[in-house]
């Protein structure tokens, strides 16, 4: 029971370490490329941050977006944008979660 408990302790820091090496490590590729498409297609942005959530690996991002270019329209029309703007780079994806908003002025 005792050599169980320090396997699973010795690989649930083994993970930590490896989530810490990421949080600390600047982005991967797919970040940087989406951020560079949403920055050219929302030019307005006041804020953008793209996060691998699949490991690292490509499969699925986070993208969190503050634009005047949302200013009237729904959450859902505001995410279309996004969509429209990311159709090459979501060909290859498994899954996309969006979070937009406007800037307080």
């Amino acid at each position: 029971m005792l050599s169980i408990l320090k396997y699973l302790l010795k690989n649930q820091a083994v993970l930590v370490s490896r989530q810490l090496q990421r949080t600390l490590s600047s982005q991967t590729d797919g970040e940087t490329r989406i951020a560079h498409i949403l920055k050219e297609k929302f030019p307005s942005a006041t804020s953008l941050k793209v996060v691998d959530i699949s490991g690292g690996c490509g499969a699925m991002y986070e993208v969190h977006i503050e634009s005047n270019a949302f200013k009237g329209k729904r959450t859902v029309q505001q995410h279309q944008l996004v969509n429209q703007a990311l159709k090459e780079e979501i060909q290859g994806m498994h899954g996309l979660r969006i979070f937009t908003d406007v800037p307080r002025e």
